[in-house]
């Protein structure tokens, strides 16, 4: 009980944290879709996109080697942060030394200065949020998330709304976001108790990259599926689509709120429950819980989907709404691969994490090669829905081996013959729509009941207290 507790508690301080950057970020949406055009925002997006993929490799992946590391009652905190510090300090070095070939490319010069800025501020400020998640600072990590997200927010609206700064000024707010975040994360975590010289350790430094470099094919792997879907439509279609594509992955940012919310404790519950007798069972019913509630949250975005594309949307971007419902079980696959990758990270077998992903990432390509020339957006966002939902399978069996994680077949086949029903009726424009779509909705809670076994747990409780 002690583990389902902590699991609860870390997910609540991580939704402190979750919730208000995530909304924050939602709120704006109407705001970059009103100063940016389709093609701006679609450019905003490949630059970002393009940090996320270059952000591993740059670092070495040694943030993710942090978190395991630090946990770990065998090692010297002091000395995972300080050899953590150096490997990233090394990767900027490297990046900076490449940059005079880097700028020969014909690229906006201005564009590749602020993805080198941002690159090298987000392997330190990686570094610093997971050594405070790793030392239990979750409300550090949790504020954090906030302050990042508040600071970013104020700077775009001043940049975009009052100095007209257009992509510049968006990219720039991600610049003063992570300064922000970075001298917050000393301050509050004292970083500087943890750093010394004389802590600096070759065989660790070996270990820890070890660890973390298996991750790195997996995260080339991931963002393939994720995100290489933006070249291909900047290939085949228009920067117009890409900007219209962009908007289409923030409603499913609704329910990537729990999925991070969850990944964040769970990490770290499963970490330290992997040596338990009881993780096999520990690790199912978790699973189960998680996977129902993604399916209600899906369920209940798309009953307001299209009213909300309709008010609160800029009407040039109306008809994103069609690759939204793909996208959202997109997330849950990705979710539920996430949930059994933890696996490979509490046994330290980390090589296992790029086989699975490999066969994922490369039928990311060959699915979106074959979907968006006939299908559109809707191609690239059923490619990335089909993909994570290949490597999701692909780790049922082979996590195993470490964690036989039972999945409830019956619950899973039903939620998501519901939610193919829903997505179809989204599609037909049927006169009583949002109607059908709630009695689904309906339909998908009672079929998701065992979400209510804690209230019960909590009722029984209250009754024998009074008795």
């Amino acid at each position: 009980m002690n583990a389902y507790k902590k699991l609860l508690s870390n997910s609540f301080l991580f939704a402190i944290g979750n919730l208000g950057s995530k909304i924050i970020l939602f709120i704006l949406v109407p705001l970059y879709t009103y100063y940016l055009t389709t093609a701006e925002y679609g450019f905003v997006d490949i630059v970002t996109t393009t940090t996320n993929l270059l952000l591993p490799i740059l670092s070495a992946n040694v943030f993710e080697a942090v978190l395991r590391f630090a946990m770990d009652k065998e090692e010297s905190q002091s000395e995972v942060l300080s050899n953590s510090l150096l490997v990233g300090g090394l990767g900027a070095l490297v990046a900076v030394l490449l940059y005079p070939l880097l700028a020969l490319l014909k690229v906006d010069q201005e564009m590749l200065n602020y993805i080198y800025v941002i690159l090298i501020l987000q392997v330190f400020q990686n570094i610093f949020s997971q050594f405070a998640r790793a030392l239990g600072e979750i409300k550090v990590f949790a504020i954090n998330g906030i302050w990042m997200t508040l600071v970013m927010s104020i700077a775009n609206v001043v940049l975009l709304t009052r100095y007209h700064m257009g992509i510049a000024g968006y990219l720039l707010s991600i610049v003063i976001a992570n300064i922000a975040s970075i001298l917050y994360l000393i301050v509050a975590v004292k970083i500087w108790k943890y750093m010394s010289l004389s802590s600096l350790n070759k065989p660790l430094v070996k270990k820890m990259l070890a660890y973390a470099v298996p991750i790195i094919p997996n995260s080339i792997m991931w963002w393939l599926i994720n995100a290489s879907n933006r070249y291909f439509i900047l290939g085949f279609l228009t920067a117009s689509a890409n900007g219209i594509y962009a908007v289409s992955n923030k409603i499913p940012g609704i329910l990537s709120i729990v999925t991070s919310i969850f990944t964040q404790s769970w990490q770290l519950s499963a970490i330290e429950e992997y040596e338990s007798e009881y993780k096999s069972e520990f690790y199912s019913k978790v699973f189960n819980y998680y996977s129902s509630l993604l399916f209600l949250g899906t369920s209940g975005i798309l009953v307001i989907l299209k009213f909300f594309m309709a008010h609160f949307i800029a009407p040039e971007y109306y008809e994103a709404w069609q690759s939204v419902p793909f996208l959202l079980l997109s997330v849950v696959f990705s979710s539920f691969s996430s949930f059994l990758g933890t696996n490979y990270l509490a046994a330290k077998e980390t090589r296992g994490v790029f086989r699975t992903s490999v066969y994922g990432g490369l039928a990311s390509l060959g699915f979106n090669f074959l979907l968006i020339p006939f299908f559109g957006l809707i191609g690239a966002a059923v490619a990335s829905m089909l993909s994570f939902a290949i490597m999701w399978v692909l780790r049922i069996f082979d996590t195993k081996r470490y964690i036989d994680t039972a999945i409830d077949a019956k619950n899973m086949i039903i939620n998501l013959a519901l939610t193919g029903i829903q997505i179809g009726i989204l599609f037909l424009n049927l006169k009583y729509e949002v109607l059908m779509e709630m009695t689904l909705f309906i339909f998908q809670f009672i079929n998701n009941r065992t979400l209510l076994s804690p209230l019960k747990g909590i009722t029984k409780k209250m009754n024998k207290n009074k008795e």
